[in-house]
């Protein structure tokens, strides 16, 4: 599936509708040095007064906790109610 990226300077880092991402960043956003490079699964919602709905993942092979923000056309209600 192509993901369409998100403009004003902003980059889209998982599928809008199923909102998996890909581990590719180790220490911080961006720095894209992970070795690891497996599914980051959506595994919940959270929302931070500033940042807005955070999506939380975690990586199905090494299981690293990650988070990111998501962005206005991401299915969160979809993703909510299946939870």
């Amino acid at each position: 599936m192509y993901v369409e990226p998100l403009g004003k300077g902003t980059y889209r880092d998982h599928c809008p509708q199923c909102l998996y991402s890909k581990h590719v960043d180790r220490d911080g956003p961006g720095d894209r040095l992970s070795a690891c490079k497996s599914l980051l699964k959506p595994v919940g919602i959270d929302q931070d007064g500033k940042k807005g709905f955070l999506i939380l993942y975690q990586c199905e092979k090494c299981g690293k906790s990650s988070r990111n923000r998501a962005a206005g056309d991401d299915k969160i209600i979809e993703f909510m109610q299946k939870m």
